[in-house]
């Protein structure tokens, strides 16, 4: 009785194994060389992308994110010298970086990073100058001094050039700072450069210099 049920049972599992097997091989789609073709043109894009992707991650995590601020400006500066249309003897005026929310207010923040795009940018061989410039030295008791900020003391007109604009915007944990270089003729974007100041600090107020004052609690006498 029970060689019987065994051999029953083997019975209907080969018959189940052949109905899948038979289920499978209609499922199959057939395809013609055009389908084919389509189908191999579209994942070629996925992989291309995919690789896209990981250039791109990579450039996230080494060139762009930097956790100093020297490291920062280092990396906008490279990222800009990429653009082969940089490669010129065509002057570069630079200007102050300024909050994204606000186009005509800056910080000392933004005048550092500017000042140290100027010496970034200059030792790597271009062309910068000094618009600040004004028509003579001034003297008096305590220095002498050259760069001024007065337009009334500045010269009128500076030469056709390359200007450096940037804008920088306040995030937790960090600052995203972006450039452009402009032709001052055509408004043509000739190179830009992206980079993450990634500080750590809870509050970046120590950076920006605009900390609320500490509470201060009133003594008073009791009668």
């Amino acid at each position: 009785m029970l060689k019987l049920l065994r051999n029953s049972c083997l019975v209907l599992l080969s018959i189940l194994t052949i109905s899948c097997a038979s289920s499978d091989s209609d499922m199959k789609v057939t395809m013609n060389p055009s389908e084919k073709a389509g189908i191999d043109k579209a994942n070629e894009k996925v992989q291309v992308t995919k690789e896209h992707m990981k250039i791109a991650e990579d450039m996230q995590q080494n060139v762009t994110t930097q956790n100093s601020l020297e490291a920062t400006i280092s990396s906008l500066a490279t990222q800009m010298m990429q653009n082969n249309k940089m490669h010129t003897n065509k002057s570069v005026l630079i200007t102050s970086f300024v909050r994204l929310d606000n186009f005509k207010k800056t910080t000392e923040f933004g005048r550092v990073i500017s000042e140290s795009l100027i010496n970034e940018l200059s030792n790597r061989g271009f062309n910068i100058i000094e618009f600040r410039g004004q028509m003579g030295v001034s003297v008096n008791e305590k220095g002498e001094y050259f760069i001024t900020r007065n337009t009334s003391k500045m010269k009128e007109n500076v030469q056709n050039s390359f200007i450096v604009v940037g804008t920088y915007s306040r995030q937790y944990g960090r600052i995203m700072l972006n450039a452009r270089v402009l032709d001052n003729s055509t408004g043509q974007i000739i190179t830009s450069a992206r980079a993450t100041y990634e500080h750590g600090l809870r509050n970046d107020c120590v950076i920006f210099k605009d900390c609320k004052p500490p509470r201060t609690i009133k003594i008073m006498r009791e009668e």
